[in-house]
Parts: structure tokens; sequence; C-alpha cells
């Protein structure tokens, strides 16, 4: 779903995917958001402010709620 999502906002939103265990830019990301569970959903502005942040697995409707709430 996230790749079907990714693909259908693109250009429009900026999609990040990390492996916050052994990707340094992951383990800077979950520190900053303070992200304890995979997965984690961090949804930011273009400023880098928190727009929304969500744990674990997430329906369609949701993840698209807060995608569109980027826009």
């Amino acid at each position: 779903m996230v790749d079907r999502l990714k693909q259908e906002y693109e250009g429009t939103v900026e999609f990040r995917l990390y492996n916050v265990e052994t990707d340094p830019e992951g383990a800077e990301v979950s520190q900053t958001y303070g992200v304890q569970v995979v997965p984690t959903f961090v949804f930011t502005n273009a400023d880098g402010s928190l727009s929304d942040q969500a744990v674990g697995a997430l329906s369609e409707e949701r993840l698209r709620g807060a995608i569109e709430a980027l826009r």
C-alpha cells in the first residue's frame, strides 16, 4: 500500500523509508522524532516540523488522511 501511495503522490509529497536499526540517517530521524516502535509513520511539513505521527500498521484511509493534510 505504501508503494502505491508513493507513486500516486509522486512530485507532491516526498516519502522517506528508513531502517532505524541499520541506517545511520534512520537512527537520527528516530531520535529526532522519538520513534520507539516499528513501524512508526512520521509526517513532517516541508520545514521539518511535525504534522502527524502514528505507531503501528495504518489503514489506507488513515495513511491517506495524513498525507492529504501535508498538501
